[in-house]
């Protein structure tokens, strides 16, 4: 589990496809406090730890979760956000994140307000109904609060704190976006669906 609260930003440093796709992650963590096995959301996917050096960790990735995510777009030099499982005891700053992307989203419209970026994104019409405003988001492992939703598009806000902190800094119109929607909002659909 995560909160979406990014604590790096990584890069990937080789990608090798051998049966699965196979990652090595650069990162500004303490690898020495990481075990492997260890699960770290990368731009908001879970993934397993299965080597580690003093400035990376090493990551295999299914053909499912390619399928699932924007990991097709991944490159040597792309920017990660980067966050580490919950521990007992961390503060929740954001929202329950599992780190199981359900689709991939993309920007459609940005424009600056004041120091603020406002940002529209498509959703696949399936996760659509699942966003409502003032409800929670993960794009790209950041927990995000909607702004507002029309039809498949939904809106949210970026401070310059978090354009700093994530590689929010650097999106643009047309990228496509990981997207995990809020575990309540998909569990209160689902008992809807079976009442």
């Amino acid at each position: 589990m995560f909160t979406g609260i990014v604590t790096d930003i990584g890069e990937i440093k080789a990608l090798e496809q051998r049966g699965d796709l196979s990652a090595r992650i650069g990162t500004r963590y303490d690898t020495s406090g990481i075990d492997i096995g260890a699960s770290i959301a990368c731009d908001g996917v879970c993934l397993t730890v299965v080597a580690l050096g003093d400035d990376w960790f090493d990551v295999e990735i299914s053909a499912e979760t390619v399928s699932k995510t924007n990991l097709d777009l991944w490159n040597v030099g792309r920017p990660l956000n980067l966050e580490r499982a919950l521990k007992v005891g961390d503060e929740l700053g954001g929202h329950i994140v599992s780190g199981h992307v359900d689709g991939v989203a993309e920007i459609v419209e940005m424009r600056d307000e004041g120091d603020s970026t406002r940002v529209t994104l498509r959703a696949p019409r399936e996760l659509a109904r699942y966003i409502a405003p003032k409800g929670s988001v993960a794009l790209n492992g950041t927990s995000l609060t909607v702004n507002e939703v029309n039809d498949c598009d939904f809106g949210i806000n970026f401070i310059p704190h978090t354009k700093s902190v994530t590689t929010w800094g650097h999106a643009k119109t047309g990228d496509r976006i990981n997207l995990e929607i809020d575990t309540l909002a998909r569990y209160v659909a689902r008992l809807q669906e079976m009442s």
